[in-house]
């Protein structure tokens, strides 16, 4: 392997993913030798930065300077009719089948070009500095018939699926091409790299990704490729549900265990909540609240509306998920958004019990002196903590999602919307030259 093909193999980070590095690496410098006193996670972060920049022209010096294409050839496409075998001695076949043999394994000693090797461990970088390069390079394809966008989607490499929307030229060269077993670009969708199976995904969301990405797909690909059969006779689609009806029945199973446990989760705190309500902190004198006056109370009460509003409405949701007969176009439409939106409203009616009950507990316990309700806010207070804290990640891939999910219901209002005001009435008036013909004439 040339280095290229190993830089590739190794995805080296050249650009900083998260935000906050590439703000910190605008500000701070990249120079690895730090002088005087500096902060621990500065001098990781020049460190970082030096090392980012400098794989970057390792990069560039090695494409600009890489013939490995010329050494480790693209596997041209074989596909077609052969020439017939009729006519031909024993011998002659044999010595055929021989070189044939010979040709494959020196074939399959060959690595791939560094595109293919770049798509295959996902290094965006690495594929939009070769293609600004060699544009050309979207022409080879490995031992399969796979070009980079077959790859990029049988691997799920979305941030190389993004690169290649983003260039006219590669994606206009590589719409309607087809493997050696004639797969176009939404069979690939059907299909899945071996590498993606250690991936743990709940099935309700892969089966979500795989339809999205079958969507996206869609769109770049022609119309032609939506009716192609593959090898086995099969068009993008029958191939799609025959590898997803497994995900579907443990999306269904998995979807339906979760929306029962958890809605018996949200009634027992409906009822916490509801109770709660007819037995305020303090009692009653007349009919008023005794604690009407302070703070604390207004904010229990909030809290135990608010739980038990939510409580009630995720119950709503998850029976609603539960009696779904769980179609693909029902995972397709808003199966896996109801379940995200019970979630995140079961979240908040936990978390809104748990303010109520600290908020009871300083009403109820407290006295005048400042320790003492110091002591009771942080003892009170304190599961509220930990629950944020177990939760944060979920809270941080829910709100994403949900965040997600917004966007996509704004593209659709819009879309509707857009429709609406545009939409032109037809004329009852017959078209001028239009020709009425009698009734049972046959044109």
């Amino acid at each position: 392997m040339t280095p290229l093909q190993l830089l590739s193999t190794i995805k080296p980070e050249l650009r900083p993913k998260s935000v906050f590095k590439r703000i910190m690496f605008r500000i701070i410098d990249a120079s690895p030798k730090v002088k005087g006193r500096t902060l621990e996670f500065i001098k990781d972060l020049k460190k970082e930065k030096h090392a980012c920049e400098w794989a970057l022209k390792l990069a560039q010096l090695l494409i600009t300077n890489d013939n490995s294409w010329q050494k480790t050839e693209s596997w041209t496409d074989k596909r077609g009719s052969k020439v017939h075998e009729y006519g031909k001695t024993t011998s002659a076949l044999k010595h055929e089948q021989k070189i044939a043999i010979a040709q494959e394994a020196n074939i399959d000693q060959k690595p791939d070009t560094p595109l293919l090797l770049a798509t295959k461990h996902n290094c965006p970088e690495i594929v939009e500095e070769i293609l600004k390069v060699y544009p050309q390079a979207v022409e080879h394809v490995d031992k399969e018939g796979h070009n980079i966008l077959h790859l990029a989607i049988l691997h799920r490499r979305l941030a190389i699926i993004d690169v290649m929307e983003n260039m006219e030229y590669p994606l206009q060269r590589l719409r309607g091409r087809l493997d050696k077993k004639y797969n176009t670009l939404l069979h690939m969708v059907g299909l899945k790299a071996n590498d993606l199976e250690d991936e743990v995904k709940d099935p309700a969301k892969q089966l979500k990704d795989d339809q999205r990405l079958y969507k996206r797909v869609a769109k770049i690909s022609t119309t032609v490729d939506l009716m192609t059969r593959n090898s086995d006779m099969k068009t993008p689609q029958e191939v799609f549900f025959e590898t997803n009806d497994k995900h579907r029945e443990e999306a269904k199973r998995w979807m339906s265990e979760n929306a029962k446990n958890c809605s018996i989760v949200a009634v027992l705190i409906a009822t916490v909540a509801f109770t709660s309500a007819y037995q305020i902190p303090g009692g009653n004198n007349n009919g008023h609240p005794v604690l009407k006056g302070k703070p604390m109370f207004l904010l229990f009460a909030l809290a135990d509306a608010v739980s038990l509003s939510s409580a009630f409405t995720s119950v709503i949701i998850f029976l609603n998920i539960v009696t779904s007969p769980f179609r693909f176009k029902d995972f397709e439409s808003s199966l896996y958004e109801k379940q995200l939106a019970a979630l995140i409203l079961l979240i908040i009616s936990v978390a809104m019990m748990m303010v109520a009950f600290a908020a009871t507990l300083v009403l109820t316990v407290s006295n005048n002196a400042t320790w003492t309700n110091l002591t009771l806010y942080v003892v009170s207070f304190f599961p509220v903590f930990v629950f944020v804290y177990e939760y944060i990640q979920v809270y941080s891939k829910i709100i994403v999602d949900f965040w997600s999910m917004l966007k996509n219901m704004k593209v659709k209002v819009v879309l509707m919307f857009h429709d609406i005001w545009d939409y032109k009435r037809q004329s009852l008036h017959s078209v001028s030259g239009f020709v009425h013909l009698p009734t049972g004439s046959l044109v």
